[in-house]
């Protein structure tokens, strides 16, 4: 049974993101995303890991989708521009051509230090995972610098938005 729901899961989660980019309309992007984070959640439902869901739900689906809905409500942004900008050119795809071999070079390093002995079968360590008391002191104390600039780096996109937005007098 848990193979068939996570096959489920994972089928949705993958057409639920590949469709929002290959929407059109902003509008359904978002709510296709919130589709996507919703099928992670019950990913993660299926790893014994709840906590880590309802935060996905909470945060993902209720606090981040909410601002980008309020984005694109925001900038009135009702369907994708046909025309590609003039201002990138050749030389702008030259530039995302290298960009995008740069990343995929770094992702190959990265996958490739990945050793099969960091994860583990072992009930205890498991326990200890989705323990809230263990993951709210490691987010106030180890990652409490990650977790500040992001919070900024949201405020600053949302000001951003509102700044374009904002009609000229």
């Amino acid at each position: 049974m848990d193979v068939i729901a996570f096959y489920v899961f994972a089928a949705i989660a993958v057409v639920a993101s590949l469709l929002v980019i290959g929407q059109r309309n902003p509008m359904h992007s978002v709510m296709l995303l919130i589709v996507s984070f919703g099928a992670l959640s019950g990913l993660y439902v299926l790893l014994d890991a709840p906590f880590t869901a309802v935060t996905q739900i909470i945060v993902y689906a209720g606090a981040i989708m909410v601002l980008f809905l309020f984005v694109v409500m925001l900038l009135n942004a009702h369907t994708e521009d046909e025309v590609v900008p003039p201002t990138l050119g050749p030389h702008g795809m030259k530039v995302a051509v290298v960009l995008s071999l740069a990343l995929a070079a770094e992702a190959i390093w990265a996958f490739s230090r990945i050793s099969p002995t960091v994860f583990s079968n072992d009930p205890g360590l498991t326990g200890s995972i989705s323990s809230v008391a263990r993951i709210g002191a490691g987010i106030f104390t180890t990652h409490a610098f990650a977790f500040e600039v992001t919070s900024v780096l949201i405020l600053v996109a949302m000001v951003g938005a509102v700044v374009i937005a904002r009609k000229e007098a």
